[in-house]
């Protein structure tokens, strides 16, 4: 039995979005990956300005990036060595500099949807309001070149269609997996404004696994033939799927229910029509992974800019009533 689930009416800009009755019982809600909980840290005021919150598979990458962030936006000694939020416990990892949150998640859907159920809680928690996610990270392309940003307009699954299944309950629970297209548009302006790497914007197929689930050639196990694969990655590319991973299809579902503005945006490492194995040189390998990063950098260092400028005004007000009241007061 197949069901359609509800959809929340959400908005940007609004506090990050709980649909669990069961949490109000609860007297602290322990974020048991995270090493984190209600009842022993005080999530507003350690997360309470997150407003960008990046997500990736390995701790390394997701340190590299709270480094080159801080650097980027010049909002601490990038020298300085970020500690690990989540130290008590290897599940995870978790970085913090100023309003961006850096936060590993594994690899695969199950690997993410325990993050994210955490995650999204602790921004609930933590009373955070407009935050954007952003999932940074790699994988294979159809037809385009190793290197190449792909931002994803909608992800799909391995038949092509827009969804995330789960079983709840004995019941296939089907949920909606569009990601935020004015997001999509910015992150593309910004691929466009660096000039750095190729840029676009197309679906992106998410699998439960790497090896049969994408069609390779090279697992332990293939019933398949060279043929059959071409034709199943050819049919993908005019389904519009642009490139292959595997863990899009339950970010961008459970980003929409909390209703949470957020994008995908991945590296190809290699054309998938073209082979199954990275045969490029690691130094080669690591700058492919530095472009989903150096690109979200872009994009954050603009929008805090935007954001002084649009604070700018009111704070030169405020400084003018205060002058104003020191003068009466002489």
């Amino acid at each position: 039995m197949e069901s359609k689930e509800e959809e929340p009416n959400v908005s940007c800009g609004r506090p990050v979005c709980l649909h669990n009755p069961h949490l109000d019982a609860l007297k602290d809600d322990i974020l048991y990956h995270f090493s984190l909980g209600t009842g022993t840290h005080n999530l507003p005021a350690m997360f309470g300005d997150v407003k960008f919150v990046c997500v990736g598979g390995s701790p390394w990458r997701m340190k590299s990036f709270i480094e080159y962030i801080a650097a980027e936006v010049s909002l601490q000694d990038p020298n300085s060595d970020y500690p690990n939020i989540c130290a008590g416990t290897d599940r995870y990892a978790m970085y913090k500099v100023g309003p961006v949150l850096s936060v590993s998640h594994g690899m695969g859907v199950p690997s993410i949807a325990i993050m994210l159920h955490e995650l999204i809680k602790l921004l609930h928690h933590a009373r955070c309001t407009d935050v954007t996610i952003i999932r940074i990270g790699t994988s294979g392309g159809i037809g385009l070149e190793p290197g190449t940003v792909v931002v994803t307009k909608q992800s799909v699954d391995a038949t092509f269609l827009p969804k995330f299944e789960q079983v709840i309950l004995g019941q296939t629970v089907v949920r909606s997996t569009d990601l935020d297209q004015s997001l999509a548009q910015e992150l593309l302006q910004c691929g466009n404004e660096l000039k750095q790497f190729p840029t676009v914007v197309g679906n992106t197929m998410c699998t439960m696994d790497f090896y049969e689930g994408q069609a390779r050639l090279d697992g332990a196990f293939c019933s398949y033939t060279e043929e059959d694969k071409q034709a199943y990655l050819n049919k993908a590319k005019e389904a519009g799927v642009c490139n292959i991973e595997m863990e899009s299809s339950a970010f961008a579902a459970m980003c929409k229910l909390s209703g949470i503005r957020a994008a995908v945006v991945c590296v190809t490492l290699l054309d998938r029509l073209k082979g199954d194995q990275l045969t490029s040189s690691h130094e080669v390998l690591v700058g492919f992974q530095e472009h989903p990063q150096i690109l979200v950098g872009h994009f954050i260092k603009k929008q805090l800019k935007a954001k002084a400028a649009d604070l700018s005004p009111l704070i030169n007000i405020r400084g003018a009533m205060r002058r104003k009241e020191s003068h009466a007061k002489l």
